[in-house]
């Protein structure tokens, strides 16, 4: 079930443009990377890739829920074709 909603997730998200708030985080990234020796470059790529990684596990853990949701929501509203509800 977790590739198939991973497979949704992959098909329908968008992502959205924060093309500002990116080129900020990459230039201070920059100047906090240029300050720094190689060991802590180091420490500083891992913290970054660990973020991005828990930043992408978060999207598609809300999308399930969300999909979850929506699926409580649609059986709950289960209706025939003229409006009366089934069952």
């Amino acid at each position: 079930m977790y590739h198939y909603m991973a497979a949704l997730h992959q098909r329908f998200f968008q992502v959205p443009d924060f093309t500002e708030l990116e080129e900020e985080i990459e230039q201070t990234r920059q100047e906090v990377r240029d300050c720094l020796g190689q060991p802590e470059r180091r420490k500083l790529m891992q913290l970054v890739d660990a973020q991005n990684l828990l930043r992408e596990k978060i999207s598609l853990a809300s999308f399930i829920a969300g999909f979850k949701l929506a699926q409580e929501i649609a059986k709950e509203l289960e209706v025939t074709p003229h409006g009366k509800e089934t069952g």
